[in-house]
């Protein structure tokens, strides 16, 4: 959630600020007439389709759909949180943030426990340097054949045997103890605090802004558990994070993929042999969650699994939590390697270039889908067909709506021979952004003024029977309206600001991507939001007239109500 700041301080700080400036220091952009253009950055292309538009202090990419105003711009390009690309935008525009209570975000400041974290993890590194029994863990990495290069990119350490190393280095005072034990790096057992981690490999776990926010640890004999990850803190939550990403990003924003193995050290060997993009969730199936950040991150994804049974499990759930998102416009593969098989033994056995091919070879989501339901299915038989119709209904209705589920849909017609009717009996469909010729008259009408609030005089001289349509977007409509006639001069991007962390957030955003207005011409949209308002005026006039009839017959009008009436009556005819 975004801190409770205040309404005059977002728009001030936006009014201050050129997104122009802010999109040019990070994107090469070139004018094109009233537009700069340029590569996006959020995805992979080589013809630019990513716009700002200064008069709007907003961009949109026309290849993925980001946009957004320069907060927005921030959040996503820097991975910054929502006070941090405020903190950003004051300091470019030379504004001091705001410090009264109402204006400061809720709940405990994280700050101190990145302090510790990455105090432990710099700890870490010169103890696999320096400490005397540091021989074991230098040899284990030797051992498992990576380079000193390696281990400094991902910033391996070594925490030493013993009980209290760190609670002697870093916990000098009650409170640094207490905030180690918070930060999840010291457990308290006996009214005494000890080392979480002790005679172990360190591998720093890294959020998307590189800083430490929890640890794993290999231990070196044969002790239990073999791995040890950080518990849940303030600041390291396993379901939202994903072991290598950061180190991927650094890499190469661009990467062609990412690839999903099971654990730390598969991620460091793949990048010793050039693979830079694999990526390791922290001792949980993959979520909801991670899947979203994967899929904002790459132009592909690839999870790898053990082709046992255990394996191929653990791949169907991956695949249930995918489809939610899966629209088909981002490829989702699963490789599954051979039988006792690592990435790291594959990756030394067959070289780069080999288990590349394989990663291009793997199976997109849809074949491994109709693979998995099809086992042990009998399909020459009707029970068989109706057996698989009836598992893959309630998977294609997490689907959402569009080609990838239409072509879902007939794969699944055909193999079970039922034709498209079946595609009715799978129940209701996930919803799909509309696309400019669904919009319906009241969407039109508040997507055209998101885009140009200068158009909101033409449509505030028309009459206003369009409230009496019982609908979430009449409110929408009114307050935006409203807004705007307080503010003649207010941008498209203050005018998105004012909805965040409000209930109509989400299509307020969905509704000010210029995409939906692609097929209007500039110069026609002004008619269009004429045009808009006026049938949502039909249709509230009709509406008062059917109400005030009903009324008429069963408890009479008022002579004001008959006046209103016969008005309603003329307009019609």
């Amino acid at each position: 959630m975004a801190g409770k700041f205040s309404p005059d301080f977002k728009e001030r700080l936006l009014d201050r600020v050129d997104i122009a400036d802010i999109v040019g220091a990070r994107v090469q952009l070139k004018k094109a007439g009233g537009l700069l253009k340029g590569l996006c950055p959020f995805h992979n292309e080589k013809t630019p389709s990513f716009t700002v538009t200064p008069s709007r202090q907003t961009y949109h990419c026309f290849g993925c759909g980001a946009h957004g105003n320069a907060i927005d711009f921030l959040i996503e390009h820097d991975r910054l949180e929502f006070r941090e690309a405020l903190e950003e935008l004051a300091q470019h525009a030379g504004l001091e943030m705001p410090t009264a209570a109402d204006s400061a975000p809720t709940g405990p400041d994280p700050r101190p426990y990145y302090q510790i974290l990455e105090q432990a993890a710099a700890l870490y590194r010169r103890q696999l340097r320096e400490h005397p029994q540091a021989r074991r863990a230098s040899d284990y990495l030797r051992g498992r054949g990576l380079s000193s290069e390696i281990a400094t990119r991902f910033g391996l350490g070594f925490a030493p045997p013993g009980w209290d190393f760190l609670v002697k280095q870093l916990g000098q005072r009650p409170e640094s103890q207490a905030l180690l034990e918070r930060a999840g790096l010291v457990i308290e057992r006996d009214n005494r605090r000890y080392d979480r981690f002790r005679d172990r490999v360190m591998f720093p776990i890294r959020d998307r802004r590189g800083r430490v926010i929890g640890f794993g640890g290999r231990v070196l004999d044969d002790g239990e558990p073999k791995y040890l990850n950080s518990p849940e803190t303030l600041v390291f939550h396993k379901g939202l994070e994903l072991y290598g990403l950061f180190e991927a990003q650094q890499a190469s924003r661009q990467q062609p993929r990412l690839l999903v193995v099971e654990g730390y050290m598969d991620v460091i060997a793949l990048a010793q042999f050039g693979v830079s993009y694999a990526v390791a969730t922290l001792g949980t199936a993959t979520t909801p969650e991670h899947l979203t950040r994967l899929l904002r991150s790459a132009p592909e994804l690839v999870f790898c699994f053990d082709g046992d049974r255990a394996g191929r499990a653990a791949a169907w759930k991956a695949l249930e939590n995918a489809l939610p998102q899966a629209t088909g416009q981002t490829p989702i593969r699963f490789l599954f390697l051979p039988d006792g098989e690592d990435p790291d033994s594959l990756i030394r056995q067959e070289g780069t270039a080999a288990f590349e091919q394989r990663l291009e070879q793997s199976m997109l989501l849809s074949d491994f889908l109709f693979q998995h339901l099809q086992a042990e299915r009998d399909l020459n038989s009707d029970e068989g067909r109706a057996s698989l119709d009836a598992a893959a209904r309630p998977l294609l209705n997490k689907v959402p709506a569009g080609t990838f589920r239409d072509l879902l849909d007939r794969r699944l017609a055909k193999l079970t021979g039922v034709p498209s009717v079946a595609r009715r009996r799978l129940g209701p469909r996930r919803p799909a952004m509309q696309t400019p010729t669904q919009l319906n008259p009241m969407r039109l009408a508040i997507a055209l003024l998101l885009d140009d609030p200068k158009r909101a005089p033409s449509a505030l001289a028309e009459p206003t029977a369009w409230r009496e349509i019982d609908s979430p977007g009449v409110r929408l409509l009114a307050e935006l309206l409203e807004l705007i006639s307080e503010r003649p001069d207010i941008t498209p991007a203050i005018l998105c600001e004012h909805w965040r962390d409000r209930e109509q957030a989400g299509i307020v955003s969905r509704l000010s991507n210029s995409a939906l207005l692609a097929h209007i011409p500039q110069e026609g949209r002004q008619e269009e939001l004429i045009g808009a308002i006026r049938r949502l005026n039909r249709d509230g006039l009709s509406l008062l007239r059917q109400r005030l009839l009903s009324k008429a017959s069963t408890e009479g009008l008022t002579m004001e109500e008959r006046e209103q009436l016969q008005r309603t009556i003329k307009l019609h005819v």
